[in-house]
């Protein structure tokens, strides 16, 4: 009885294995069919090619996306050159041919148009045709050269496709341009953040260590190297993007200086969480929030202040905190838009309230969206805190 009820139950767990293949196999023939795989296919070749594209038209990116440009017009060999017919990438046979698609991509980018040659060369390509499509982006230009070997003439179908791929291609090319535009924009205004933040310290830091040079030579020495620390990371040139322990190191260095000249009217306070210390953000974010705690903080009051410096993790967010408890400001003037051009420090001191905090604000949503911008907390005689908030991730960001 046992052998009969385990056949039984083998061959019901046979019988569902074959129906649940059975209906797996009807659905995948649905789902799959060779309309979709095909268009999967373009799909996946596109992605590949945009990938070198997006760092613009250089003879590396030129080598690595034609193989699939190449795929995608289904052309026997193609080739890109520069915006002045300069040659940068075959891929294919028909190389002999490279001289002809000079020519001929010369006379696409003087006219901005698909220029076509009928047997290039003659003898063995007397039935070929090649194709110089020129890449038009509309804000610049002509900014390269799509050329493309067939066989016989081609049609409106083969001439539609080439086009499109060309299309696409300036696409990617233009996002290229934007990228380097924004990085462009992103290291002028660190250099303006740079120019704007160095005069209101350095002075002030060489002073206090050279009061230090004949009262306490080792102490100056240790500030000195600090000083030098401080300003090797300001005015690195390496990247837009740092990671928070780095800004945080760099903050230290700055606290130390700005105590050596204080003593204890200036107190400090940290509380950072372990886990977020790795998390990216816009190179420089947190100086301009603690040099203004720091000037704010200690402004117009005779017994010191306190700054505050807390990063906590947020889930998918880090959020950093820096408060003062000095004579904080008027809202009016935040929502005014005024931020670098407000006056509340010591009577003639000519210097603005809240130096650098809308180049950072700007410099967050460029890079992270609307979301993350400042948030800042303040009133008269009641300090100043001002809060941002970053991803713990965002793709295409990174030290």
């Amino acid at each position: 009885m046992p052998t009969m009820t385990t056949a039984l139950a083998l061959a019901a767990a046979a019988a569902l294995i074959a129906g649940a293949l059975l209906i797996w196999s009807r659905t995948r023939r649905v789902v799959t069919t060779p309309a979709e795989r095909a268009v999967h296919s373009a799909l996946h070749t596109a992605s590949l090619a945009a990938v070198p594209l997006r760092r613009g038209l250089t003879e590396q990116s030129a080598r690595e996306a034609a193989p699939h440009l190449r795929a995608l017009t289904g052309a026997e060999a193609l080739a890109l050159a520069d915006p002045d017919g300069t040659l940068l990438a075959w891929d294919g046979p028909h190389a002999e041919l490279a001289e002809y698609f000079g020519e001929a991509a010369a006379r696409a980018v003087a006219g901005e148009r698909p220029v076509l040659v009928a047997g290039p060369g003659r003898g063995e390509h007397a039935g070929r045709t090649l194709i110089a499509q020129p890449l038009l982006i509309e804000s610049n230009g002509v900014a390269g050269v799509l050329g493309v070997v067939s066989t016989g003439q081609p049609g409106p179908g083969r001439l539609g496709a080439v086009a499109e791929v060309a299309r696409y291609a300036c696409g990617q090319l233009e996002l290229a341009e934007l990228d380097a535009s924004r990085a462009r924009l992103d290291r002028a205004e660190v250099r303006a953040l740079r120019a704007q933040i160095s005069p209101h310290f350095i002075y002030n830091a060489l002073n206090t260590i050279a009061s230090f040079v004949r009262t306490d030579p080792a102490r100056a020495r240790e500030l000195i190297l600090e000083f030098a620390d401080f300003t090797r990371y300001s005015f690195r040139a390496a990247g837009e993007f740092t990671v928070l322990s780095d800004e945080l190191r760099n903050i230290e260095r700055y606290l130390a200086l700005e105590r050596a000249r204080f003593g204890d009217a200036l107190q400090v306070r940290l509380r950072i969480a372990p886990e977020v210390l790795g998390v990216v953000l816009p190179f420089l974010a947190l100086q301009p929030l603690v040099e203004n705690a720091v000037r704010h903080g200690l402004a117009g009051t005779a017994h010191g202040g306190t700054v505050s410096i807390v990063a906590t993790d947020a889930g998918t967010d880090c959020v950093i905190s820096v408060e003062d408890d000095g004579v904080g400001m008027d809202p009016d003037l935040l929502r005014s838009g005024a931020l670098d051009a407000v006056d509340t420090g010591p009577a003639g001191s000519g210097e603005s309230a809240h130096v650098g905090l809308a180049n950072v604000d700007d410099r967050l949503r460029a890079a992270f969206g609307d979301d993350y911008g400042l948030v800042v907390e303040t009133a008269p005689g009641a300090g100043t805190k001002v809060s941002l908030r970053v991803p713990k991730f965002r793709a295409g960001i990174r030290a």
